[in-house]
């Protein structure tokens, strides 16, 4: 997949079938939309995504901004992965967002681009004030020669698929539901970092501890059964805790802590992917180290039960 940003952007010689948003997740519904384009395609015409290189909230109204579900990498991989032939990222500033869409449409779909048609879904807004809406790209289109198509939005149990609806029910732990809307189970990326040690030596279930971006939404607290992705692209069956830590600490940061099934070996400072596949139960405060390894114990026997079957 080719990736470029607006300045250097140059249209492909049979011209492209566009679409506009910021995709996080790359959910059920951004398939659909895609999946339109895909349709439309054809004879050298490129599948091209225009997208941005964060939220746009956390430039216009940073404390309303909220937490991603894929980073821009993570983005760009699932694109590639829906049959996006190119994306084109826009550095989303406050320059950016005095943009009329008058000009964005001209300068980067038609004259970098050489859009042919663009589908978005039926709520689409965009530019300065979010001015734009579908009727405007139409008249656009009659203007510079290109046609609209609008998706109805994807519905799950009659409600939309959407991002804010995923990262609501990601922030309630209900994981298993997040992935009907994904298409895949909610995963995060990060550093495998230094914990406290405690879980080794001392409770006899030795945790990888991931380091997160402050922009990545994260499950809320409880232990999950999932999977942890190295590196090298080995896969292992993991035990799942986000939380406090509420048997040790009065206060703490919240961390993420994987015990991987059948692996021994040093992690630290590897970049990898934690996915989470079902909640098990909720965070708890045990009244003595004993009753939390016996309670670990029951953790990783339902973890292997549910997903080790899967392998």
């Amino acid at each position: 997949m080719r990736i470029d940003v607006p300045e250097s952007a140059i249209p492909g010689p049979q011209g492209c079938v566009a679409t506009i948003g910021v995709y996080d997740g790359v959910h059920l519904g951004h398939r659909r939309v895609v999946d339109q384009l895909k349709s439309e395609a054809g004879n050298g015409v490129e599948v091209t995504v225009v997208t941005f290189d964060r939220h746009p909230l956390s430039v216009l109204r940073p404390e309303m901004a909220p937490k991603m579900l894929t980073t821009l990498d993570r983005k760009l991989s699932l694109l590639e992965e829906a049959g996006v032939d190119r994306c084109c990222v826009i550095t989303f500033d406050l320059e950016r967002s005095e943009e009329t869409p008058e000009h964005f449409v001209k300068d980067l779909l038609v004259d970098r681009l050489a859009v042919l048609s663009i589908a978005v879904g039926e709520d689409f807004r965009f530019g300065r004030d979010r001015r734009g809406d579908v009727a405007l790209l139409r008249e656009l289109g009659a203007q510079y020669g290109f046609t609209v198509n609008s998706v109805p939005l994807a519905e799950q149990d009659d409600e939309p698929i959407s991002s804010t609806r995923i990262r609501q029910l990601v922030r309630d732990g209900a994981v298993d539901e997040a992935a009907q809307l994904l298409g895949r189970p909610y995963s995060v990326s990060g550093v495998v970092e230094h914990g406290d040690g405690r879980g080794g030596p001392e409770l006899g279930f030795p945790t990888a501890n991931l380091g997160l971006d402050d922009s990545a939404a994260q499950p809320g607290p409880g232990i999950y059964a999932g999977t942890f992705t190295r590196e090298n692209g080995e896969t292992y069956v993991s035990a799942i805790s986000v939380g406090r830590r509420p048997t040790f600490y009065e206060a703490a940061e919240p961390l993420v802590e994987c015990y991987l099934i059948d692996f021994s070996g040093n992690l630290y400072g590897e970049v990898v992917e934690v996915a989470f596949h079902v909640k098990l139960r909720d965070e708890l405060r045990f009244d003595s180290v004993e009753a939390l390894i016996e309670q670990m114990h029951l953790d990783v026997s339902k973890t292997k039960a549910l997903l080790q079957p899967l392998k």
